[in-house]
């Protein structure tokens, strides 16, 4: 397994994260986690990299690393499957934010 850097996101800065780093850092605290190899669009619950208990870890990690708040709708397996799916809705929380 390749150690990736960790990557973290200063969430007291002006600039937002770019999705490209945002999928850095997700990946670097996934496979910190699942201790694992994890691809940007490896099916994390059908891999088993995740379970059920981890998932509601990793939406507060997603709220809380990126300030925003999964809600209603949001709050979707399909939204937390990938590191893909996660970016994704990340941004789209956040360019929700600033509308």
């Amino acid at each position: 397994m390749t150690e990736r850097p960790l990557i973290t996101v200063s969430t007291t800065s002006s600039a937002q994260p770019t999705a490209a780093e945002i999928e850095a850092a997700l990946l670097s605290f996934l496979e910190g986690r699942v201790k694992v190899p994890v691809a940007p669009d490896t099916d994390l619950f059908a891999s088993g990299a995740i379970t059920s208990l981890f998932s509601l870890e990793l939406v507060v990690h997603v709220e809380t690393a990126y300030g925003v708040a999964v809600q209603g709708d949001e709050l979707r397996m399909d939204n937390f499957r990938s590191v893909q799916s996660m970016v994704a809705l990340i941004e789209r929380l956040r360019d929700g934010a600033r509308s």
